[in-house]
């Protein structure tokens, strides 16, 4: 049965910060008593965000994987991150006896740009990837209602970086608008990030430096040459 995760958040008090952790439990509670597992497109900004995620869903639902992520600069380093991605999968698929698939939206790097450009000035963590989330749920959103999929979610509430609250706000938003049901997280709990860090190690993982937008890598005094250099050797 399809389950509407927004019914979880009528009872509670609109001034705490919501526990999405525990809304995704009571839904995995009622996934246990369905006779078939559910079907989830996890957009992935990243392998190392996927890493524990794969590993704490896999038990409960049927996965695939969506790179989505038209704000990584530059090119060379979308591909390598890509290229890892699928190597996580097909590496975690056989040591795990899983099948979790891989898709990949087209690459539209100008797009984003022209959607962000304006919040260029922006810190880390403010507007401008709060814009950059819900570009890339909304692709995710899509595409798993183009599929048939039973729920789309995100692997981004893994990272410490970045804004639970308003992803989580924004998938159901999103939702509003399609046949497929936002799946609320925040992967991090549980020690899920520091897992993460352990499954990057144990499947020799790359962990990228920042985050892949231009803006914030400028800001962090990302060194280009040193990133592409690195992508190239390793494509």
């Amino acid at each position: 049965m399809l389950i509407n995760a927004s019914k979880f958040l009528e009872n509670l008090n609109p001034n705490n910060k919501i526990n999405y952790d525990s809304i995704l439990q009571k839904m995995i509670e009622s996934w246990l008593l369905e006779p078939t597992k559910p079907k989830v497109l996890i957009h992935s900004c990243c392998a190392p965000c996927s890493t524990y995620v794969l590993e704490y869903l896999c038990q409960y639902a049927d996965i695939t994987i969506y790179f989505a992520n038209s704000n990584i600069h530059p090119a060379v380093e979308y591909q390598y991150r890509s290229k890892v991605q699928q190597k996580f999968i097909k590496d975690f698929n056989q040591k795990t006896g899983n099948n979790v698939q891989y898709l990949e939206a087209p690459y539209k790097p100008a797009e984003f740009i022209k959607q962000v450009e304006h919040l260029r000035d922006e810190p880390e963590g403010g507007t401008r990837c709060h814009l950059c989330y819900k570009m890339r749920l909304d692709l995710a959103a899509i595409k798993a209602n183009e599929l048939g999929f039973d729920y789309f979610a995100s692997a981004l509430t893994l990272s410490p970086k970045k804004n639970s609250q308003k992803i989580n706000e924004l998938g159901f938003e999103i939702q509003e608008f399609f046949a497929v049901k936002y799946l609320p997280s925040d992967f991090k709990k549980n020690n899920g990030y520091k897992r993460s860090i352990e499954i990057c190690k144990e499947y020799d993982v790359y962990r990228q430096c920042y985050c892949g937008c231009i803006f914030a890598a400028k800001e962090q005094g990302i060194d280009f040459k040193t990133v592409i250099k690195h992508a190239k050797e390793n494509l």
